[in-house]
């Protein structure tokens, strides 16, 4: 059965908003809501840019950056681990197949 979604409120810059996520992502969700907001109070309390309209540009930007920087090699590939993961399973699935036809 699918999951079925659920309101929650985040606050973003003092604001509340109101948001509809699957139970399952409400953690995520929370924890994404949590570092934008992070991000735009950074930006605000640098006292260079001013507006909130402005202050969500420069978050998007700066978080778009820090994104394609770990994609892009300079850190972390959270995609490439998942494709390692996955092999490994594959190949334990493999290999215990083999050792169940043992017994």
């Amino acid at each position: 059965m699918a999951e079925a979604a659920k309101t929650i409120e985040i606050s973003i810059l003092g604001r509340s908003y109101k948001i509809a996520c699957k139970e399952g992502e409400r953690e995520t969700l929370l924890e994404a809501s949590a570092y934008l907001d992070g991000k735009m109070s950074e930006i605000k309390n640098a006292g260079k840019v001013s507006g909130p309209d402005r202050i969500a540009v420069m978050a998007a930007l700066n978080i778009a950056h820090e994104f394609l920087s770990t994609k892009l090699g300079n850190g972390f590939d959270i995609g490439q681990a998942k494709r390692r993961i996955s092999l490994i399973e594959a190949k334990l699935d493999e290999v215990l197949a083999q050792q169940d036809k043992l017994f």
